[in-house]
């Protein structure tokens, strides 16, 4: 992977999981019925594989962007011909403290914003609104599985880090990260996920491709067949799943009818 001779390594300095608020006090509020839009800076952009960038943003004229695990942004920008165009991105970070997030996002044929912002040369400036979503994470905390493909990656990225930044976050509870991809290449942060699991005993990666080649020694399969592996009879865990309509409603389906899961347990966003 591109990305492993890189030193991408996420924040240590965030507490605890803050109400959301994204302006300082020197910052003008939009009024009643506007969004306000906020400027960023793009200070890093990493090619993890031939179609997919992690983009390091910073937010001018604030000292700390504050958003939720889980949540996203929308990027605005206009096209040649004049017309605005907007998209939701999820911020593939955990806060920081301070005014950084971090983007994953894949070009889409003929997406103008996704090829716009791959295309970034660093230092180009980036107008949005958020944080936005529920995807994010629940309280109580209880054992948990995350299930991904893609870019799916990217909200759960940011969840993963947050609660293995502190023990009293984790402690106590197992979490399992089911990453499933074509090939291993786009097993993104793929070493990442590896340290984390080899430094903390409750963390559990499991890597899994559906078209692998001989030397790969990891799972094969959809993830749905190692989620239920992992759940087992268990009836009292959460889930977490984000990636494509097809994905997503096969693992609400196996949780919920053929586990007897109740759908409170399943947390979800899809990208399509």
């Amino acid at each position: 992977m591109k990305l492993a001779s890189t030193a991408l390594l996420p924040c240590r300095s965030a507490d605890h999981l803050k109400s959301v608020s994204t302006t300082s006090n020197t910052l003008l509020q939009p009024r009643a019925g506007e969004r306000q839009l906020l400027t960023a800076r793009l200070t890093r952009s990493i090619e993890l594989s031939k179609s997919t960038k992690h983009l390091e943003l910073e937010v001018e004229g604030v000292e700390e962007f504050n958003f939720i695990p889980g949540q996203f942004v929308s990027i605005k920008q206009r096209k040649p011909d004049g017309r605005e165009h907007t998209r939701a991105y999820s911020i593939a970070s955990a806060p920081c403290g301070d005014n950084r997030l971090d983007l994953c996002l894949n070009r889409v044929d003929e997406g103008y914003l996704s090829n716009w912002l791959c295309d970034l040369e660093e230092g180009a400036k980036i107008e949005f609104h958020g944080p936005h979503g529920l995807f994010t994470l629940r309280e109580p905390r209880r054992d948990s599985v995350f299930i991904a493909t893609g870019t799916g990656i990217a909200p759960i990225r940011g969840m993963i880090h947050w609660l293995f930044e502190k023990p009293e976050r984790h402690e106590g509870h197992e979490y399992w990260l089911v990453f499933g991809t074509r090939f291993e290449e786009n097993l993104y942060y793929h070493d990442e996920f590896e340290r984390i699991a080899h430094e903390q005993a409750n963390f559990h990666y499991v890597p899994t491709l559906s078209r692998c080649g001989e030397l790969w020694t990891g799972c094969r399969g959809y993830v749905q067949d190692h989620v239920r592996e992992i759940a087992g009879d268990r009836k009292d865990m959460q889930a977490y799943i984000c990636g494509l309509h097809q994905m997503v409603d096969a693992n609400r389906k196996l949780l919920k009818e053929e586990l007897g899961w109740n759908r409170k347990q399943i947390v979800f966003e899809r990208y399509d």
